[in-house]
């Protein structure tokens, strides 16, 4: 049997195995998957710190004078007296440190951080962070950050030339930051757990009601709104909320979801979700080109005679307008295979259809949320 009937064979085997599986089993997620545990989350950290050991492409001071201040902090925290004098090297650059701290992180844990330029340095290649104290929106620091930076970019540069790929000024330090301080939460002392939907949904709400309900065979989790579950822990009869969780995280419910037809207008990328369905509608499109060239003519008077050069302007206008489809009829469907079906009959273009796809919109005729991106 040949590679490419090997191939194909493949493909309608999977095909039918796709098919054949039920279609509810195929959209059931975990729930941890579609909400949010109260109390579980993470903050975000942000300092600023001076990276050195660049081989020449630091900050250069005169635009950069705050490179400069940091680094004389640093110097007389280390116990060098630096008052009046001027640094003009080229291998420090002025960063700024990001990073979030997990939930339950405790201390002594790692955490990854990212290192960007702020001043004019125009690589972080081969640097080391110095010491930097990594703040949260209380003002209080939860972790220091040092190490070396790993820039996912490179630069090279000649005589008449420079050439950049990728981003050098900005890189990461895995495990690069030590948590110092604790968030200070106790989980196990919460009696009611919210878990907030990612999508606001009544009906996957109410199913993610019912899942644990089921799950626990007695009334212990309720929907406040279509974004909000409520867990009774005590009901649970768990040990502690962890264990309430452990138990219902791994639940599988199959979400609701909103029709959407989601259109990037720089790629020419169209999304349509399986439940947008569209009316009978006619549509016609049809395009206008408008062209104008300017080829001003010069004209000189002859060698040794009197007279002035002048510019003869010269300009060329034209309006095209292309055939179009005339008016094509599109079917209203009961499937997204139909609605698919409906819109290639058109026979345009991706960047028309976003154009198409906008006027049914307006028209009424599209029962999808229209996102333009």
């Amino acid at each position: 049997m040949t590679a490419p009937r090997l191939g194909s064979i493949l493909r309608i085997l999977l095909f039918l195995a796709v098919s054949l599986c039920p279609f509810s089993a195929m959209a059931e997620v975990r729930l941890k998957d579609l909400v949010d545990f109260d109390g579980v989350r993470g903050n975000d950290l942000v300092g600023h710190g001076l990276v050195v050991g660049l081989n020449g492409t630091g900050d250069g001071l005169r635009n950069a004078p705050f490179t400069e201040e940091i680094m004389t902090s640093i110097l007389e925290r280390l116990g060098v007296n630096v008052t009046g004098e001027q640094f003009r090297p080229r291998n420090v650059a002025a960063v700024l440190v990001t990073a979030t701290l997990p939930p339950f992180a405790r201390s002594g844990s790692q955490i990854d951080v990212t290192v960007s330029a702020i001043g004019d340095s125009s690589s972080l290649l081969g640097g080391t962070l110095v010491m930097t104290p990594l703040f949260a929106a209380d003002g209080e620091i939860y972790a220091v950050a040092q190490g070396t930076v790993l820039a996912g970019g490179a630069v090279a540069t000649a005589a008449a030339a420079e050439t950049t790929d990728g981003v050098p000024t900005s890189g990461s330090i895995p495990a690069g930051a030590r948590v110092e301080r604790e968030v200070d939460f106790d989980f196990s002392r919460m009696q009611i757990l919210r878990l907030a939907m990612r999508t606001p949904d009544f009906s996957t709400a109410a199913k993610v009601e019912e899942a644990i309900n089921r799950a626990y065979g007695k009334p212990v989790a309720r929907m406040r709104d279509a974004g909000t579950v409520e867990l009774d822990i005590p009901a649970t009869d768990a040990a502690s909320p962890a264990h309430a969780l452990s138990r219902i995280e791994n639940l599988r419910v199959a979400p609701e979801r909103r029709a959407r037809v989601v259109v990037d207008q720089r790629s020419g990328t169209i999304v349509m979700g399986n439940d947008v369905r569209i009316s009978p509608v006619a549509v016609s499109q049809g395009g206008l080109t408008l062209r104008i060239e300017e080829a001003p003519l010069v004209v000189q008077p002859n060698p040794f005679s009197e007279g002035e050069t002048v510019v003869v302007p010269r300009s060329t206008a034209a309006l095209d307008e292309a055939e179009g489809t005339g008016f094509a009829m599109v079917e209203g469907g009961h499937s997204l295979s139909d609605v698919v079906t409906g819109l290639n009959a058109l026979g345009v273009a991706p960047r028309d259809l976003i154009d198409i796809l906008k006027t049914i919109s307006a028209a009424g005729a599209l029962h999808a949320e229209l996102l333009v991106r």
